[in-house]
């Protein structure tokens, strides 16, 4: 039986160090599409705070879910970019671990509560307009906003205890390249079965239940869709609910298959590459889905860039 040690271990994060052929041109993508998301979810933040015609609820929210993606990828890919550049696995102390997956699920589940906050909101416009202006005040909207980050917290806080303190091996080695739930919950020496029952039990909860609440949204609306005579007003609040909609199941796809497949039917490599696709390429996605395909942040975005051409 592996050794409970008096002293906290450091994890070995083998990370992408047996493709070695591959590290180079990953270095090379996951730096790029970085740099990408930095300059997209700041344009997001920037246009929305400086657009007076972007001064509503649904980019109030907005606006927060880019604060939240430039963190969540923050959190991750520096060390990524950092391990990617050795030719061999890096270790990572006990606490810097612990960081990681506390940041790593505040953010995730923040994102996954302001989802369905914006989902929320969609309904409400389209539900029930004549009580928007009530039901997505600013105080609400801020509520909702507070809210995220609490269950964030709790949640963070909750899955940290579980797993941390759990006795782990001498030399724990994570098959991953970040502290991820699943993995290091897996390299715990005892308590691993219960533990994990109760950790990836609260873990499809947090999952499931907005993706829900999303759903159940979206139902009324189609509802309220198909219930309007013109095809031109159809078209016109569908186009409003389309970026939402793709991003919601961008973000909630990718991490519904890697936390709630089957133990028996998971793979290390697929799920390396399920976690690069949401920790790096969904924060990338999103403002660019936003700036593609909703109208009112475009034109904002073209106004800006129309005065700072301008101006002297």
């Amino acid at each position: 039986m592996a050794e409970e040690n008096q002293t906290l271990p450091e994890f070995l994060l083998l990370g992408f160090s047996d493709f070695r052929t591959l590290q180079g041109p990953l270095f090379w993508m996951v730096l790029l599409v970085y740099l990408v998301t930095l300059l997209g979810n700041c344009a997001i933040i920037l246009l929305t705070q400086a657009s007076p015609s972007l001064h509503s609820p649904m980019y109030f929210l907005l606006r927060h879910l880019s604060v939240v993606e430039l963190l969540y990828t923050t959190d991750i890919v520096p060390r990524t970019l950092v391990d990617l550049a050795s030719p061999y696995p890096r270790a990572i102390s006990f606490q810097s671990c612990v960081a990681q997956m506390y940041v790593f699920v505040v953010l995730g589940i923040s994102e996954c509560c302001l989802l369905t906050a914006m989902a929320y909101d969609r309904y409400a416009a389209i539900c029930r307009p004549l009580h928007y202006a009530t039901l997505m005040s600013w105080r609400a909207c801020t509520a909702m906003v507070g809210v995220s980050w609490l269950m964030g917290i709790i949640t963070a806080t909750t899955h940290s205890s579980l797993i941390f303190t759990l006795p782990f091996p001498s030399h724990p080695i994570i098959p991953h390249f970040l502290c991820d739930i699943l993995p290091v919950l897996r390299l715990a020496s005892a308590g691993k079965h219960e533990s994990e029952i109760s950790v990836m039990t609260a873990t499809v909860v947090f999952i499931m239940v907005p993706f829900s609440l999303i759903i159940a949204s979206y139902a009324r609306i189609l509802g309220a869709i198909l219930a309007m005579a013109s095809t031109q007003s159809r078209r016109k609040v569908f186009s409003t609910c389309s970026s939402h909609l793709l991003v919601v199941f961008l973000f909630f796809g990718t991490a519904s298959i890697t936390y709630i497949q089957p133990r028996a039917g998971s793979s290390v490599t697929m799920n390396r590459i399920l976690s690069l696709f949401y920790t790096v390429i969904t924060p990338m996605l999103n403002p660019i889905i936003y700036t593609l395909r909703n109208k009112e942040v475009a034109r904002a975005l073209q106004r800006m860039v129309k005065r700072q051409v301008s101006s002297p």
